[in-house]
């Protein structure tokens, strides 16, 4: 397959049930490996954008490629794709071995090709010495990974992944990430994986498609999406942000942010004039006692304090409305350990570079 071949290619793909619009004119090209994450809230569409590739669903309109194949009409079984569910769905009956063994076996594999394939797949997600447990004496993410080599060793194109962390606890999901994304960089296959989940996005990701009312609202780069979200719904779905109101003023060759209650804070540069919303991300703010900023702040009054390890979520209660602070222990200029207590006043700074305006739905740095 020639390297400028998308792997996978949706043009103007749509869904329909009835009346109900699931996905809107979906239009997305996924490269050769990458490891691309749908992500969005419930309903956006990105489940069954999943399933349209898949072949689980057939699409209302529109058209849908794999390696430059159409496969509109083709049904999954001959689509070179391959998918790991929620629930894994393993046979109870049979053993890891068996079970990474059965979808080989029905391709018509010999049986020295499948032996090598179910060592080499249990070998790569850590699992050789569990060939021939069963399913149950697994543990969660022990059986999630059984699941992964079943579904790479028959070396699909694309292998889809559906919310395959969800039903894992926390510490145990956080591992796993790391897992999926050293296999991932290994193998080389091209994962799509669906997430309502955007820490997941962000540590994994090679690149995000955010989805919203069946349509695709941003794709970018896990940076590109943090950092430059195209609209307020980016931005606020991606992690935790601050907006505030007003408008971009230039006076004295500077470019300034007006808020409505009339405190004037730097803007970053080339901000048009006009009304405007400011966008920063907690960990963007400094927080000290009133009168300790270098330069223009706002003052407020402390609302509420949680300690979360390597930082302080601070929320300070301003004319401009709330703000929320994250105050990193450990290092960095007024990042220390927090002196503040509930109630104290506060004023809140920033850099210019730190902010994001947000006129319409677009977004500049």
């Amino acid at each position: 397959m020639p390297e400028s071949q998308p792997a996978i290619e949706l043009i103007d793909a749509t869904k329909r049930y009835g009346d109900v619009v699931a996905l809107d004119g979906v239009s997305l090209q996924i490269e050769p490996g990458e490891f691309f994450c749908l992500l969005g809230p419930s309903g956006c569409g990105k489940t069954t954008t999943l399933n349209l590739i898949g072949g689980f669903l057939p699409l209302t309109s529109g058209e849908l490629r794999i390696e430059g194949r159409r496969v509109n009409d083709l049904p999954p079984h001959k689509r070179n794709v391959n998918t790991v569910f929620q629930n894994y769905a393993l046979f109870p009956h049979m053993n890891v071995a068996q079970n990474v063994a059965f979808g080989l076996r029905m391709a018509n594999l010999d049986k020295d090709e499948v032996g090598r394939r179910v060592d080499e797949y249990l070998d790569l997600v850590g699992l050789l010495r569990q060939a021939q447990r069963s399913p149950s004496q697994l543990s969660g993410g022990q059986q999630q990974r059984v699941a992964l080599a079943r579904a790479l060793a028959k070396r699909p194109a694309v292998l889809l992944l559906d919310e395959p962390l969800g039903a894992l606890d926390l510490k145990l999901r956080h591992q796993m990430q790391f897992e999926l994304a050293r296999i991932h960089r290994q193998v080389g296959t091209t994962f799509v994986f669906v997430t309502h989940d955007q820490e997941e996005a962000l540590s994994m990701s090679t690149r995000i498609a955010v989805m919203s009312g069946g349509r695709v609202s941003q794709v970018g780069t896990p940076r590109e999406i943090y950092y430059n979200p195209v609209d307020r719904f980016v931005a606020d779905f991606i992690g935790e942000s601050n907006f505030l109101a007003g408008a971009i003023r230039h006076e004295d060759g500077r470019a300034w942010f007006v808020l409505d209650g009339g405190e004037r804070m730097p803007a970053p540069d080339g901000a048009r004039d006009g009304p405007a919303t400011l966008m920063l991300r907690p960990e963007a703010l400094v927080i000290g006692p009133v009168g300790s900023a270098p330069g223009p702040a706002i003052t407020g009054r402390i609302r509420g304090m949680a300690f979360l390890g390597n930082h302080t979520r601070v929320t300070v209660s301003t004319a401009a409305g709330a703000l929320v602070v994250h105050r990193l222990h450990g290092g960095g200029a007024g990042q220390g350990t927090p002196e503040e207590q509930i109630d104290e006043e506060a004023c809140v700074w920033w850099l210019p570079r730190e902010a994001i305006v947000m006129a319409g739905t677009e977004a500049r740095t």
